[in-house]
């Protein structure tokens, strides 16, 4: 049996059947009919379930007398990992772009299944992981106020041109406006009364920016002090009936657009809490390993909590490992009555 801290064998035989990679490294499969253990994510057709068990890793797998199987090759998985972030540490220290011949050479695995395991692990390919990063120090340079200009080339973009094709699409405001708390930026806001109290909405031309409960017009300036803000209006008004009924009906509102932006591990952590149904929840653990970095739990957690958009992005889906509710900026019982209304259907 897997060690009760790690995961419980009905959500580890969910995720055989769903051959979840995020769940690699977690635990190991065991056949007792063909004597091999696999990784969750395994290729090879399933085994009745009465013919498994599952184990914390691979040793404890060869104890039972199982050998590894020479498909999924469970026991490459920590090496996967340490090659993984070998190239996050190659990536993070050049001052130009690793090419993947490159940094497959370093961490001695062949370019086309060093792109694989690396995508696996993070959900990014490793070119696409190199361009994510330089996008968030730009973020984090221009969040400082200084130089537009500097902040673009201190992130290691060749030209400003460069980070604007990048951008364009993801950051919603300009880089100067985004360096200056929304400088020249209208955004249209409202309070309305819902079943669930008070709830603020703001928008920008691009989407939902703010959605919070008992937060009024201070709390919108605090966060952007120089956006030029505008009390509802006709246009708003229609973004706003769509966000008020997905708030009274959890579970809807998925094409509703929004206008958010973060690092690059929080907005990965927020496109899966998107893919969470409704009435299904996930454990941080589980997000962190899903957003690829299983042992980042606690900044996934912080994740969560930076999220600027209540339930469009749903991180009220989220809970324990033991089953509790855990935290919820606007209160738990928001949080509780949420998760009642989903499961109802």
């Amino acid at each position: 049996m897997i060690e009760a801290d790690l995961i419980d064998d009905e959500r580890a035989w969910s995720a055989v059947l769903r051959r979840d990679r995020s769940f690699d490294g977690r635990f190991v499969t065991g056949v007792l009919t063909t004597g091999i253990y696999c990784r969750p994510s395994c290729a090879a057709r399933h085994p009745a379930r009465g013919n498994v068990r599952f184990f914390a890793n691979g040793a404890q797998a060869r104890q039972a007398g199982l050998r590894p199987c020479k498909r999924c090759r469970p026991d490459d998985v920590a090496r996967d990992e340490a090659a993984v972030l070998a190239a996050i540490d190659e990536i993070k220290a050049s001052e130009g772009r690793p090419q993947l011949a490159e940094l497959a050479q370093t961490v001695g695995y062949s370019p086309s299944y060093f792109q694989r395991v690396f995508t696996r692990a993070t959900g990014l390919s490793p070119a696409a992981y190199a361009r994510a990063l330089r996008e968030e120090r730009a973020r984090e340079a221009l969040s400082g106020g200084g130089s537009v200009t500097d902040a673009i080339y201190e992130a290691g973009f060749e030209a400003p041109s460069r980070f604007y094709d990048s951008m364009e699409g993801k950051l919603g405001m300009a880089p100067s406006a985004w360096a200056r708390g929304g400088e020249g930026v209208a955004i249209h806001w409202a309070v309305v009364p819902t079943t669930l109290g008070p709830m603020l909405v703001a928008a920008t031309g691009k989407g939902v920016c703010r959605l919070s409960f008992d937060e009024g017009r201070p709390e919108l300036e605090a966060r952007f002090p120089n956006a030029r803000l505008v009390e509802g209006g006709a246009e708003f008004a229609a973004l706003l009936r769509r966000v008020v009924d997905a708030v009274e009906r959890p579970g809807t509102g998925g094409d509703i657009p929004i206008d958010v932006r973060g690092t690059a591990f929080q907005e990965r952590v927020w496109a899966e809490l998107r893919k969470i149904p409704p009435g299904e929840t996930r454990s941080y653990a589980e997000i962190a390993a899903a957003a690829g970095r299983p042992s980042a739990v606690r900044a996934a957690g912080s994740a969560n909590g930076a999220n600027n958009v209540a339930v469009l992005i749903p991180c009220h889906r989220v809970i324990r490992s033991d089953g509790s509710l855990g935290g919820y900026a606007y209160g738990l019982a928001i949080k509780r009555e949420l998760l009642a209304r989903e499961a109802k259907g």
